[in-house]
């Protein structure tokens, strides 16, 4: 038993290792080490290992149980970003957002046009827009065929942050001037480098040459995707702090939560998710695993009032994020 125990010990300590140095996505960034930006796909993973092995050290009432646990808080916001129990706000929401990856309509156009025309939204932000989805009455910014903003306000200016070549860039960035009542907001849609895995590419079959096989063709996809988000996300932080208004940052970003981009592009920002939100941010659902990476993200001064992943419709490989905001500060 004690050598049981020896070896639980040492792999507790290996997943607190692991767990410890995902943080440093907040510093160390993938041209540097893309390694850290692994850890942060296995996150869910390595935080459920690491809480049962801290619930085995509290059933065998030892001591150590306590210093996990104290080591485990350290963890609290990183959860918080995969999965939320937030209260419920006291302001009144004036403002509502939709971000949606509509996968270019392919799995119902007109279902998601409808779904769009009656959810009452003032902004909606679209990624792998396609040219078959439209919202009445509102305004709209499309200028590569892939981002499409929707307004029912002023839209005053707009531009491209990021344009792709589709050869060594994959990644859109578009932002959009656009006046509230007043007063104006800079609103930016995000959609980073795709990693275009497959089910197939990345299903286990058993086999262990194959399995092998299989995750080394996945890091070698990602690898290289991680330098490129590097560049984009550069470019996308200098039009965030070139803005001279507050500032609304939503779209697929193609990472998750603790990783590289999130904390860049967070930066200065607020989840609204982590603010509002309640359950599951899980928002792509094409595998079975939980994967956030789509979000919103905001100007302190502006509050979320409530934080939503509708899983009503499935027209998309992803589920639209709805966030309701006070903008009465």
């Amino acid at each position: 038993m004690k050598v049981f125990r020896l070896i639980i010990f040492i792999l507790h300590l290996g997943v607190l290792f692991l767990l410890l140095c995902m943080l440093l996505n907040a510093y160390v960034p993938p041209k540097i080490f893309p390694w850290f930006n692994l850890l942060s796909l296995g996150f869910p993973i390595l935080m459920v290992i690491y809480v049962v092995f801290t619930i085995f050290w509290l059933f065998s009432w030892k001591k150590r149980t306590f210093a996990f646990m104290l080591a485990g808080l350290i963890f609290m916001n990183p959860v918080q970003r995969w999965v939320n129990f937030s209260t419920a706000k006291k302001q009144t929401a004036d403002l509502k957002l939709i971000s949606f990856n509509v996968k270019g309509g392919s799995l119902g156009a007109s279902d998601i046009s409808n779904y769009l025309n009656n959810a009452n939204a003032d902004v909606v932000m679209l990624q792998e827009s396609g040219k078959k989805i439209s919202v009445k009455g509102m305004e709209v910014v499309e200028k590569n065929g892939i981002l499409k903003v929707f307004s029912k306000h002023k839209i005053i200016d707009s531009k491209e942050l990021i344009k792709s070549d589709y050869e060594t860039n994959n990644a859109y960035a578009s932002q959009a001037d656009i006046e509230i009542r007043g007063k104006v907001y800079r609103f930016i849609n995000v959609y980073l480098e795709p990693f275009k895995f497959e089910k197939g590419m990345i299903k286990m079959d058993g086999v262990q040459e194959e399995d092998e096989q299989k995750l080394k063709n996945i890091v070698k996809r990602l690898i290289p995707v991680f330098k490129k988000h590097q560049d984009q996300v550069a470019s996308i932080k200098e039009g965030i702090k070139n803005s001279p208004y507050p500032v609304i940052l939503m779209g697929d970003l193609n990472s998750v939560p603790n990783s590289y981009e999130y904390y860049q592009l967070s930066d200065g920002l607020q989840d609204a998710f982590v603010k509002a939100g309640k359950g599951s941010g899980t928002s792509f659902h094409d595998y079975k695993f939980p994967i956030r990476i789509d979000y919103i993200f905001t100007s302190k001064t502006i509050q979320p009032v409530t934080y939503k992943v509708d899983r009503t419709i499935k027209r998309s490989d992803h589920y639209p994020v709805i966030g309701t905001f006070s903008l009465n500060n």
